[in-house]
């Protein structure tokens, strides 16, 4: 991703360059163009070419930010967008997801709500100076997420019996991993937070 999700003090973020119009940008807009083709297709009856175009945005999602790394192509422009296209890429998931029967809406609103309040935190941080890095938590619910919705899009029908721990079925236990990530990992975020900040509410 150009922007990962911040939880901690971390080390200091590579500078950024000034030129916006870069690869890694190019794939993260190419993601959010992707959002309602993703959901066309969901809630008709090209479920599986849905899941091709989630599968594909995924992926955007993994070498926007490895290219920006690596080319040194970390921009202002893409520290803005990477993170909203993150949450339109999930939030149209999961919410195509309860349309389909395949996720309770109690869920889900847990779930995106977790990627709203912790979206709110960044500029809250920020404003009191205070520099929060991803931590492994985070990354891991994201690939958790990830594998979640395509395993819950393609279900026992096209995944069989092996998929199946006794009558539940792996994407269901991958949902309720999600919303347990969900929870700690936002926990995590704000005691982290709320620690930095000190008792005078400044940071310490």
């Amino acid at each position: 991703m150009n922007a990962p999700e911040k939880t901690q003090a971390g080390p200091e973020l590579p500078s950024v360059t000034t030129g916006n119009w870069t690869l890694p940008n190019a794939l993260t807009a190419f993601r959010i163009f992707l959002v309602p083709i993703l959901v066309v297709f969901l809630l008709t009856d090209y479920r599986l070419v849905g899941l091709s175009v989630f599968i594909i945005a995924s992926l955007t999602d993994w070498f926007d930010g490895y290219l920006a790394r690596t080319r040194k192509q970390i921009t202002t422009l893409g520290q803005f967008l990477d993170p909203i296209a993150d949450k339109l890429l999930v939030s149209a998931a999961f919410i195509s997801l309860v349309e389909l029967g395949l996720a309770p809406a109690w869920m889900v609103v847990i779930i995106i709500g977790r990627e709203l309040a912790i979206s709110g935190l960044r500029p809250i941080a920020a404003g009191h100076g205070i520099t929060i890095s991803s931590s492994a938590l985070g990354k891991y619910k994201t690939t958790v997420q990830m594998v979640t919705v395509i395993l819950l899009l393609l279900g026992p029908a096209y995944l069989g019996g092996s998929f199946m721990i006794g009558e539940i079925f792996v994407g269901e236990v991958g949902l309720w991993l999600v919303v347990v990530l969900s929870l700690v990992s936002a926990a995590q975020y704000f005691l982290g937070f709320w620690k930095q900040l000190g008792p005078s509410g400044e940071p310490s």
